[in-house]
């Protein structure tokens, strides 16, 4: 009797085994359907009289109108995929890397001062992930978190983007919690020996969103707490400058937000903000603590904006106002007063016209320090062609033209910038693409030109 080797006998089914284990991975990758998005915006543009186009803010302001006033080519290019889904759990990737020229040349390198490259999120989100925590959203990596921001002016006054993680979404019966630690490190103090070695801004942020107060209206509630976070030998190495560790940078921002829903076809929202210390910097930014020692300080904001329709689909209009007061103990604030607004009546489905209107006010904490009160008044006349009707609809294209007023110079010089005698710091606009394109002692100025600004996916 003739007995059959077992292996032999069980070769077919290692063998099966063997492929659908291989064949595993391709099964799982054929069913993900990465997706694309991004945002973009380029242009050509001059300086009446000569030069490129310059764009016009206010010095010592955090932010500048922008229709007909952006001097850069900007763009961010991300991927993402759900790679999982099972029921209501899944997990999804998402990167974004965001580029910017000085829009000088068909052939510009981002290694070339001025331009950049720069990866800007990297992260994995799990939904439905905790059991108790149904509809919670658990993330960890580098990402653009829940930002609040002013469309017209690129004004970002809510934002603690960078790597970290956290939990979102946490359905309290009454709105929702989200939970984050995010860091950003850097360091604008010249005691460490190695320009490399950076001191890191942690923030703990908790927010309470979602809250119905009214018919279409809602609350979000926040609170970010950041400082500095010192290793050992950074610690040591400001002991040894009799510079107590402890008076690094700290502090905390209170945020209260209301946004309504339905405000005449579009939306309001409506910020209050209270702010303390090493939260804060001299410009715009929360969250990023750049400090070895503590800035003393507080700030409050308020802010309103929106998007209403004031002819349905015909006349619509973008608003923003804001007022913020900076007050430091080494004199570096100021208070900042804007408003714009920025009507867009559509003769077709596609063409449309755009006139903006806006408005910054400095007023310095030291006059003696930050050369005095300074404004900026500025206007753009834009003949646009986009993909539909609103003033938040993408792809544009648009011819413009713009003028702008400003206070005093715009800086005072007796030479060249780059000479002894040029004054950066008198100032009274901060120009995009370098102060030669206007006159020492221009009081206005006029740029025209075109540009494209397109946003896609999710």
């Amino acid at each position: 009797m003739k007995i059959r080797n077992r292996h032999t006998f069980h070769r077919p089914l290692l063998l099966g085994l063997l492929g659908a284990t291989c064949m595993a991975p391709a099964l799982a990758h054929a069913a993900i359907n990465p997706y694309f998005f991004g945002y973009a915006r380029s242009g050509i543009g001059s300086t009446a009289g000569g030069g490129a186009q310059t764009c016009f803010q206010a010095a010592g302001a955090p932010a500048k109108y922008r229709l007909g006033n952006e001097c850069e080519t900007y763009a961010e290019i991300g991927l993402g995929a759900q790679v999982y889904q099972q029921q209501d759990t899944t997990f999804d990737f998402r990167s974004r890397v965001a580029y910017v020229t000085s829009q000088s040349n068909d052939d510009e390198s981002l290694q070339d001062d001025g331009n950049n490259i720069a990866l800007r999120e990297m992260f994995v989100t799990g939904k439905n992930v905790i059991d108790g925590l149904p509809g919670a959203t658990l993330w960890a990596g580098k990402r653009f978190y829940r930002r609040h921001d002013i469309h017209m002016n690129d004004f970002y006054y809510w934002d603690v983007s960078g790597p970290g993680v956290g939990i979102e979404d946490i359905d309290v019966g009454t709105g929702k919690l989200s939970l984050a630690w995010t860091r950003a490190s850097g360091s604008t103090d010249d005691r460490f020996p190695d320009a490399g070695e950076r001191l890191s801004g942690d923030t703990v942020d908790v927010r309470w969103s979602e809250i119905p107060v009214n018919p279409g209206g809602s609350l979000e509630l926040g609170v970010d707490y950041g400082e500095a976070n010192l290793s050992d030998w950074q610690e040591d190495l400001l002991e040894s400058q009799d510079i107590d560790p402890d008076d690094a940078d700290k502090g905390w921002l209170g945020t209260i937000q209301h946004t309504q829903a339905n405000w005449f076809g579009g939306y309001n929202k409506l910020a209050l903000q209270y702010g303390t210390d090493g939260i804060l910097t001299p410009n715009n930014s929360v969250g990023r603590v750049s400090n070895l020692e503590s800035r003393d300080g507080h700030m409050w904001r308020v802010l309103d904006h929106g998007h209403i329709w004031l002819v349905p689909n015909q006349l619509d209009m973008l608003y923003a106002v804001i007022y913020e007061d900076k007050n430091f103990n080494d004199n570096t604030g100021r208070e900042w007063y804007s408003a714009g607004v920025r009507p867009v009546y559509y003769w077709t489905d596609i063409m449309s016209t755009a006139l903006e209107l806006g408005y910054d006010y400095i007023k310095p904490q030291s006059a003696a320090s930050n050369g005095g009160n300074n404004h900026v008044t500025k206007v753009t006349l834009a003949q646009q062609w986009s993909a539909g009707r609103g003033a938040l609809v993408r792809p544009t294209i648009r011819l413009f033209a713009t003028y702008a007023d400003w206070s005093g110079n715009a800086y005072n010089v007796d030479g060249a910038p780059g000479d002894t005698d040029y004054d950066r710091g008198s100032e009274n606009i901060a120009v995009g693409n370098g102060p030669s394109n206007v006159d020492f002692d221009d009081g206005d100025g006029v740029t025209f030109g075109a540009q494209i600004e397109v946003w896609f996916g999710d």
